[in-house]
């Protein structure tokens, strides 16, 4: 039990012991600390998860945030961590219950036990991945990692990449390298050392409609600004059209604009659609391009037994972007980025005399912050290396393919029932667009507002709720393989209650 400890009322002689209780050492103090902070958080989490029968708690986002505003956030002499834990366990009631099974919103999944033990051990050694004297052993289980995903994504020899926060990081190191290195190439500008060069307002990077916002995001932080990004139609699936593409391609040719990076999406956010990647590793190589595949949602696919030959084409990208939050179970953040030629991880490079010279490189040192944009950042390659260690690839794949298989059961329940409309009737992975539609009601918009507000406040589930063609639509993202059709068939009856007693009450319950 770690007690509160006040300086005044300890002698001089014991302060060490006092600070010893604090922190996991070689004394049996720190250790037994350590251990019963342990036990008492891990009781507390257990205890607290057997209660939660819900998703949410129901409270309003304003009695939530009064009862936080409530809470000491810092002590003078310190409390027992017994006490403290009173306060996170408040907390964790009034959070979303990410592992339940109507937790279907986001692509947000419940984390495996394998990774939660790995953040024990990553927390506790405290590893910073940034130099090898930082990271020793961790930067050598990094690198192996790497690669072996390199291989399992069909890259050639030459492939390296690095750990990052997820997709939003990923996505910006793919474009951050693609203008880098087409400046070198073009005009022999180093963007590193001179800034973006007199003709960068030409620049333009494709992506389809759908392409997730960080594209634009990263154009913007990246100095070319959101309009550089040319948004290319899609088909009735939400894929990326290859007659526009080419359209486009040609639009730009004709302006002057200068076209250097096309991103293909592996799993759109709201439907999971993939583009057609082989045609458009075909359309960058054509026309020069840098071809960066954000595969954030889809990457488990390489795990998958049924879906890996919807991967065909990501093997030619110059750089992929994977998440491990997502459909490979990991708790936030876990995500990687992959290049095709680690020669193009040199437009990062910056030495700093007391972190990572250039003569440690010279004598075989490898420093991680020479392929990263950050540079304290955690081992958590480590929680990927444990659960796929712990759980199997084939389970792995098991655990995916469930998830797909139940996403078009979904579908098949859905269209059994009238006031059911399935946006995306043929799933490519494992979400599901839909409307709830009243039949007499002429514009369900408001309606299925009104379901989702109900469905999150009742604790029975969590939607997600987005717009498609203008109007309102409900979402299931069924990444929790302990879910089942019967389950769903569940909240399905839900929604059909909820849907008609709105309507019955004007909108209200």
């Amino acid at each position: 039990m770690l007690s509160a400890i006040n300086k005044k009322t300890l002698p001089e002689s014991t302060l060490e012991d006092a600070f010893d209780r604090l922190f996991i050492h070689e004394k049996i103090s720190g250790q037994q600390a350590y251990l019963q902070a342990v036990d008492d958080t891990k009781k507390m989490i257990a205890d607290t998860i057997r209660v939660m029968k819900d998703t949410y708690c129901g409270e309003s986002a304003a009695s939530i945030e009064e009862m936080i505003k409530g809470m000491r956030m810092a002590t003078e002499g310190g409390e027992d961590l017994q006490e403290v834990l009173k306060d996170v366990e408040k907390m964790l009631l009034h959070s979303i219950h990410v592992n339940h099974k109507a937790c279907i919103a986001h692509l947000h999944c419940p984390p495996l036990i394998p990774a939660l033990a790995a953040e024990m051990v990553i927390s506790a050694s405290n590893q910073s991945m940034d130099s090898w004297d930082q990271s020793s052993a961790a930067t050598y289980l990094e690198e192996e990692l790497i690669q072996w995903l390199c291989r399992r994504l069909g890259m050639e020899s030459r492939a390296d990449g690095t750990f990052t926060s997820g997709g939003t990081q990923s996505n910006y190191m793919g474009l951050l390298l693609a203008r880098d290195a087409f400046c070198d190439k073009q005009w022999n500008w180093n963007v590193q050392k001179k800034g973006l060069p007199p003709r960068a307002g030409k620049l333009r990077i494709l992506c389809s409609k759908e392409a997730h916002f960080t594209v634009k995001k990263s154009a913007s932080q990246l100095g070319l600004g959101e309009e550089a990004v040319i948004q290319v139609e899609t088909d009735s699936s939400c894929r990326l059209s290859l007659t526009d593409l080419e359209q486009k391609l040609r639009n730009l040719k004709s302006e002057n604009l200068l076209p250097f990076a096309l991103v293909g999406t592996c799993g759109t956010t709201d439907f999971g659609s993939i583009d057609p990647l082989n045609e458009m590793a075909d359309a960058a190589r054509t026309n020069g391009l840098w071809f960066h595949v954000d595969a954030a949602y889809g990457g488990a696919l390489l795990l998958s037994k049924n879906g890996f030959y919807k991967f065909q084409g990501i093997e030619r990208a110059d750089s992929v972007t994977a998440d491990f939050h997502k459909l490979f179970y990991q708790p936030i953040s876990c995500g990687a980025f992959f290049l095709k030629d680690k020669r193009n991880f040199n437009y990062l490079n910056c030495h700093a005399d007391y972190l990572n010279p250039e003569e440690d490189e010279q004598e075989g040192l490898r420093h991680l912050v020479n392929k990263s944009v950050q540079t304290t950042r955690r081992f958590d390659a480590l929680k990927l290396f444990m659960s796929l260690r712990s759980v199997g690839i084939k389970q792995f794949g098991e655990m995916v393919d469930h998830t797909i298989e139940l996403a078009h059961q979904t579908s098949k329940q859905m269209q059994k029932l009238s006031v059911f409309t399935v946006i995306n009737p043929l799933p490519e992975l494992n979400a599901i667009v839909f409307r709830y539609e009243h039949p007499a009601v002429k514009d369900n918009c408001e309606l299925n507002r009104e379901i989702h507000r109900a469905m999150l406040h009742s604790g029975k589930a969590v939607l997600a709720k987005t717009v498609h063609k203008g109007r309102v639509c409900l979402k299931f993202t069924l990444l929790n393989p302990r879910t089942s059709i019967e389950d769903i068939k569940e909240m399905l009856h839900e929604i059909e209650e909820l849907g008609e007693s709105l309507h019955r009450n004007g909108g209200h319950l």
